[in-house]
């Protein structure tokens, strides 16, 4: 698959997926565009390897985890959430709950890539983990302890 052809199929993905881990669609793009261009640089070595968008998505997730540990960075998702892709995605309707944005932002950033990793982008442990550069156990802490932070975050909201 050519550069080009990688794009046009998965620059869209690229971006949500961007958009599921920042909150917002501009950091979103940026991201996308980071991982694109890196992934442009070494794209015979991307194009080798055995799910080269598994590879363009290591690429993303590290350039959002680096983003955050910057110390300008603070997460503020713009006040009014836009879907990152005009066409219908099945999972629009839970991402863009105020409620979930609220509450994920509160997560850290870690905590966050894990469960978009987990929930949105159906990936296992191991390829978490292998993305990450933790161990698998890792992987299963952090989501259990972020699942606890939004069921917590869900139940102050009910009581309130």
């Amino acid at each position: 698959m050519e550069f080009e052809e990688y794009v046009s199929a998965r620059g869209q993905d690229l971006v949500r997926l961007g958009f599921t881990v920042s909150g917002d669609y501009q950091r979103a793009e940026d991201l996308a565009q980071i991982a694109l261009m890196q992934a442009f640089r070494s794209w015979r070595k991307v194009r080798k390897a055995d799910d080269p968008h598994l590879y363009v998505r290591r690429i993303l997730v590290n350039a959002y985890l680096s983003m955050t540990r910057r110390r300008s960075f603070t997460e503020s998702p713009s006040a009014e959430i836009d879907p990152p892709h005009p066409v219908p995605d099945p999972a629009t309707d839970i991402v863009n709950s105020d409620d979930l944005w609220r509450a994920l932002a509160e997560l850290s950033a870690r905590e966050r890539v894990v469960l978009v990793l987990r929930y949105y982008q159906d990936l296992d442990d191991r390829t978490i983990a292998d993305m990450l550069g933790i161990k698998p156990s890792s992987v299963r802490s952090t989501a259990s302890r972020a699942l606890a932070t939004l069921r917590k975050a869900r139940q102050s909201h009910h009581v309130s």
